[in-house]
């Protein structure tokens, strides 16, 4: 009776492995729903603490969308691991009259809920959009434009922007320059990290 050799052996296993890991990965479609985008003037939230102190709320600039994910067969957890949302801001270059700055952030999230309506979101502090703008009020007043990609394992299912075609962020343009002058913040960054939690998918938190 002949026999494999054991490098043989070794070679079929991986590649059952293999068919197996890419028939559960194609046997599972994937898709996502996604509303335009909106984005609007948020004041800072004021928490009772030990000792209260004399602020004036500044405002932040709040931009999200509302999203639906869709698996098939539907696990039994009724959950998606995770979605990768995409994010692309144009607000005006206060020191170049018609031009404008675009700020990129992605965004990780995990445990989102099948067939339900979620919000994902990005922000930019006060101190931000001052330096950027010049403002102190009335923040949204300076954004163009804003759009969004939607990924679920490396593949892009939806997309939107509040104006324009979607995809104007990938476009060449002498209007648009790319900066990284100040950050965009993921919801987990900023002081509404614990507000409205069951509006929001959950960020996905790096703990290495």
């Amino acid at each position: 009776m002949n026999l494999l050799p054991r490098k043989n052996i070794a070679l079929i296993i991986s590649a059952l492995i293999t068919t197996f890991a890419l028939g559960s990965a194609f046997g599972q479609q994937s898709k996502v729903d996604g509303d335009k985008p909106t984005f609007d003037d948020l004041p800072s939230p004021e928490f009772s603490g030990g000792k209260n102190k004399n602020f004036r709320p500044k405002e932040w600039l709040e931009i999200e969308a509302k999203v639906k994910v869709q698996l098939a067969p539907e696990p039994a957890s009724k959950t998606c691991d995770k979605i990768t949302v995409k994010w692309y801001i144009a607000v005006k270059d206060p020191e170049k009259m018609g031009k404008m700055l675009l700020f990129t952030k992605t965004v990780e999230h995990v445990n989102v809920p099948l067939g339900e309506d979620v919000f994902v979101s990005v922000y930019l502090s006060p101190a931000s959009i001052r330096r950027i703008t010049g403002l102190s009020k009335n923040p949204k007043s300076a954004v163009e434009y804003v759009g969004y990609e939607v990924l679920v394992n490396g593949e892009k299912k939806t997309e939107d922007t509040n104006k324009g075609k979607p995809g104007w962020w990938n476009a060449a343009s002498d209007k648009i320059s790319r900066s990284e002058t100040v950050p965009l913040l993921n919801k987990s960054e900023t002081p509404f990290s614990n507000m409205w939690w069951d509006r929001y998918a959950e960020v996905s938190v790096d703990r290495h």
